[in-house]
């Protein structure tokens, strides 16, 4: 399956093959992240998402994202609906930061991450398996490919701080709760309970109040206890629930 091409993967993750869509996903996970940033802000970003769904003719695709990428498909949901099955937003697609930061200079003070260039590989690698133990060897080895392994054993991230805080402005400005209730698009959430009762109640109070607001079907399968990254920690269920979904469910 490792050297199968897109076309063979896409074909048998149609025919239902879990370990296909991880395969896919793991191959161009890095190359999204760095073509991504270059409309970060930028109100063309579904015009860009609709353009590669032209390129790689599909015929209205369910699209799903991850966090950032959660608000970035509602985004294209609410703006072309007649271009997409159905969108996933994994634990997310309801972040709005300006409702706990109304000032961006707070925002930015409070969520911008350490800037990981130079940290050595083996180093990053062990603060991750520490922090993650319960992911797949799989898992790991996904998310340290967000990472490019320098020559001096170091690492550089793909994602560099400055577009990572672009994308942080981004979601800042983003309000997903207003483009709820013109969404005709059927949308399925897959949010993370990650133990944090504050935390998690606001994103459960997020989540009741998108399932009232969308006129069209919508669904919520809760993942918990897990961590924000469900791909990496459930590849298999969250593969599953994809294909179900899109199959025999919501968006079949």
């Amino acid at each position: 399956i490792e050297y199968s091409s897109d076309e063979i993967l896409i074909e048998r993750i149609a025919e239902g093959d879990k370990l296909a869509m991880q395969a896919l996903f793991a191959r161009h996970r890095t190359n999204i992240y760095r073509w991504l940033f270059r409309f970060v802000g930028n109100e063309t970003v579904t015009e860009d998402l609709l353009r590669l769904i032209d390129v790689e003719r599909l015929d209205r695709p369910v699209v799903a994202g991850q966090s950032w990428g959660g608000n970035v498909v509602v985004e294209l949901g609410w703006q072309a609906p007649e271009r997409v099955r159905g969108i996933v937003a994994v634990d997310g697609g309801i972040i709005e930061l300006a409702s706990k930061f109304p000032d961006w200079e707070d925002c930015k003070a409070q969520l911008t991450p350490p800037n990981l260039l130079g940290q050595r590989w083996s180093r990053m690698e062990g603060m991750m398996r520490a922090a993650h133990p319960s992911w797949s060897e799989a898992g790991i080895v996904g998310s340290m490919s967000n990472f490019e392994r320098l020559d001096d054993g170091t690492i550089r991230p793909w994602l560099s701080l400055d577009r990572h805080l672009q994308i942080l402005r981004a979601l800042w400005e983003h309000r997903p709760s207003s483009r709820f209730p013109e969404t005709k698009t059927p949308v399925l959430f897959a949010p993370a309970d990650s133990g944090q009762v504050s935390w998690t109640a606001d994103k459960r109070a997020a989540i009741a109040a998108a399932e009232a607001a969308l006129p069209g079907q919508v669904r919520t399968e809760w993942f918990s206890p897990a961590d924000h990254d469900l791909h990496a920690q459930f590849p298999e269920r969250l593969a599953e629930l994809l294909i179900t979904e899109s199959t025999v469910g919501l968006f079949s």
